[in-house]
């Protein structure tokens, strides 16, 4: 049940703090508001009233996947908690789980600003931070100490630095990071390997089948417990997808999440006079833009490979019906960013709550019944 508070609170966020936050530049809002966050995460009375006003939890949402429990499918995708700030006050706006990161071997300040941009006829953000953070180092002794009341996972990606100019050092520097969380004493439950970031320095791809097989290869070698999830692309072809996703099947990967920014900014789901204002602005599109073609990979990875590899969607997620949709199509779990950006952490419950009720509608008693049934 969506509370009257959670009601009133997306109200006030959709029509008095958005247009005030929406005429601050966007990086300064997001370091403001996950510093709010981490503030009021430190606080067990805080994130009780939070829980109170925000959480929705239903027994048709929890499923256990990989050994891990989540009480809804819903998730914070990696790229706004690169400072890993929120992993106690996500649990109480009624995230499922979520994803730290992209964090990297060695730290990064970002690429040249403006790093974010808005468009709200496209319901989008121009995205180009290139995996800015603070180092594995520094964000391992942030949350070594720290008990986690939700499944966290940390997203790990190669360094941007163009001194990583071969494959053969871009993926030393990926085993690099993993190995110093695998030695870490942090207790997350997953990680996300993101060879798909577009906004990165150098020439390195993952995406041809020799190159993603020598890297998958190597991670191998590490042999790690904890599943692994790999972000993907959805600039590539069916063809060249298929052809990555053979090659991951082949290795100790659990999953893959479709997908990571949209680079066309033609896409017809694009306003055009929005798309001409950020002409001169480097970086890629996330939200409405990502939707259609996150969702055509979701039915085809699902269709080829829906019982060796468990699918999250991610792409365009503004409603319970959205987070549906991806479902049925073959997502057993779903993440968002922009969504939250544009309607407010109130989007979240309400998302569970739907989804707990389009469920009831279609006769279904759990969620997992929904994976895959419109593929």
């Amino acid at each position: 049940m969506i509370t009257i508070a959670s009601s009133f609170t997306s109200f006030t966020y959709q029509n008095i703090l958005k247009p005030l936050l929406f005429q601050v530049d966007p990086e300064t809002v997001h370091e403001l508001m996950t510093d709010l966050g981490e503030f009021c995460g430190s606080y067990e009375p805080v994130r009780s009233v939070f829980s109170h006003t925000y959480a929705f939890i239903h027994p048709s949402l929890t499923q256990k996947l990989h050994g891990i429990q989540f009480m809804n499918p819903v998730g914070l995708a990696a790229g706004f908690d690169y400072r890993a700030q929120l992993t106690q006050i996500l649990p109480a706006i009624g995230f499922g789980f979520g994803t730290i990161g992209t964090i990297t071997r060695s730290s990064y300040a970002g690429n040249p600003k403006p790093r974010l941009g808005r468009l709200p006829k496209s319901k989008s953000l121009l995205v180009n931070k290139g995996f800015k953070n603070a180092g594995a180092e520094v964000v391992i002794k942030k949350l070594t100490q720290l008990k986690f009341h939700y499944p966290v996972g940390i997203s790990i990606g190669r360094t941007n630095s163009r001194l990583l100019a071969t494959q053969k050092q871009s993926i030393a520097d990926i085993l690099k990071a993993f190995f110093l969380f695998e030695a870490s004493h942090i207790k997350h439950a997953y990680y996300e390997l993101n060879i798909s970031c577009p906004n990165l320095l150098g020439n390195v791809t993952f995406y041809p089948d020799k190159n993603l097989h020598e890297l998958l290869r190597e991670i191998d070698q590490l042999k790690i417990k904890r599943p692994i999830f790999i972000k993907m692309p959805i600039s590539e072809t069916d063809r060249e997808t298929q052809k990555m996703l053979e090659v991951i099947v082949e290795h100790r990967i659990q999953g893959v999440i479709f997908g990571n920014l949209q680079k066309n900014r033609q896409d017809h789901s694009v306003n055009k006079h929005e798309a001409a204002l950020v002409n001169n602005l480097k970086g890629h599109l996330s939200g409405k833009p990502t939707w259609v073609r996150s969702n055509e990979l979701i039915r085809l990875a699902y269709k080829n490979y829906g019982k060796k590899l468990t699918i999250i969607g991610c792409g365009g997620i503004f409603s319970a019906e959205d987070a549906y949709t991806k479902i049925k199509l073959g997502a057993s779990l779903v993440q968002l960013i922009t969504g939250m950006v544009y309607q407010g952490p109130a989007l979240i419950g309400q998302i569970n709550g739907g989804l707990a009720k389009l469920l009831q509608q279609d006769g279904l008693r759990h969620i997992s019944e929904a994976v895959g049934v419109e593929n």
